[in-house]
């Protein structure tokens, strides 16, 4: 029989969904990748698998959460399993050097960016750009190893010292810094590859962006953390040209469900920096904005919707 199947590493950031599919009484079990085995003799179970493997599993210990979920959604695929945020959107979640590949090939403009191997390269590539600018992860999440420079020599300095925070990918990149006339990004979120709501950030705290409640407990310096609720407003009535090019990408590369940040300079143009396929939500927005609708209420209607399309849904079990 049919259930709903949850791939992921971070139970914390589970719980709200675990709460809103138990609402909803529909049947579902976890899958936590961070080590097992695959026997590809077998078949997998029927259902719906939803995939929210993060590109920030590594700090938390699961260094090999992301490959281990690769072959996971390979096999899953291969026998024709009804899939969330596939492979494709796996591909993307951990490297910002395949997501900008695909929002350019859909006329989405993002930031001038260069990847660097090497912390030598890391600084050669840094004296092409006027200052500032910033470096972070090319697999990343959380703002991991986003710092702002004022000048290659800087930089020159930072990455030959013990301060240097490569990538786990081994890949950084450097990419010109937008200066918006106000201290703020916009995270527009996508639900069964549609708008949901879009939610103003305010970055004046940091780069640091992690939507979730459970950053109160998982990292300290993240603005969803004490007081950090003001941080994030749901805008009212949102509309903007890139919704529709934004569909268009996640459509293109199976993605389902995801979060897309984009700044706006003081030009007044827009610059796309993120795909997020491991969204989260913040629940203090949610209720200041009294939508009636969650993000992760969203996300359980929407898996439940398609266990109802595969069929054959098994009898509540929650794992």
């Amino acid at each position: 029989m049919s259930q709903i199947h949850v791939l992921h590493e971070n139970a914390a950031w589970v719980e709200p969904l675990r709460v809103a599919l138990r609402e909803r009484d529909l049947p579902f079990a976890e899958w936590f990748l961070d080590s097992g085995t695959l026997d590809l003799i077998h078949s997998p179970p029927h259902g719906v698998f939803y995939n929210r493997m993060s590109a920030s599993s590594h700090t938390r210990g699961h260094r090999y959460g992301p490959e281990y979920a690769a072959a996971v959604l390979a096999w899953l695929e291969r026998h024709g399993r009804r899939v969330v945020n596939g492979g494709r959107a796996l591909q993307l979640e951990v490297s910002k050097v395949a997501q900008y590949a695909a929002l350019e090939s859909h006329g989405v403009r993002t930031p001038r960016t260069v990847a660097a191997i090497g912390r030598e390269r890391v600084v050669e590539a840094a004296r092409g750009f006027p200052p500032p600018f910033i470096t972070k992860h090319n697999r990343a999440g959380k703002g991991l190893g986003v710092r702002l420079f004022h000048d290659a020599e800087a930089l020159g300095r930072y990455v030959e010292g013990v301060a240097f925070e490569p990538s786990v990918d081994g890949i950084t990149l450097i990419q010109e810094y937008i200066e918006a006339p106000e201290p703020f990004i916009t995270r527009v979120e996508f639900v069964g590859g549609r708008l949901l709501y879009a939610v103003r950030v305010d970055t004046s705290q940091g780069f640091e962006l992690c939507p979730a409640d459970a950053c109160r407990v998982d990292d300290a310096f993240c603005p969803a953390g004490e007081g950090g609720g003001s941080l994030f407003r749901i805008v009212e009535g949102f509309d903007h040209p890139l919704v529709a090019r934004y569909e268009r990408v996640l459509a293109d590369n199976d993605i389902h469900i995801a979060g897309i940040e984009f700044i706006v300079d003081c030009h007044g143009e827009a610059y796309t920096y993120d795909i997020n396929t491991n969204t989260n939500y913040n629940s203090e927005a949610e209720a200041v904005a009294g939508a009636g609708q969650t993000g992760m209420g969203a996300i359980a209607d929407y898996l439940g919707s398609e266990l109802r399309g595969v069929g054959h849904i098994a009898p509540s079990a929650v794992v």
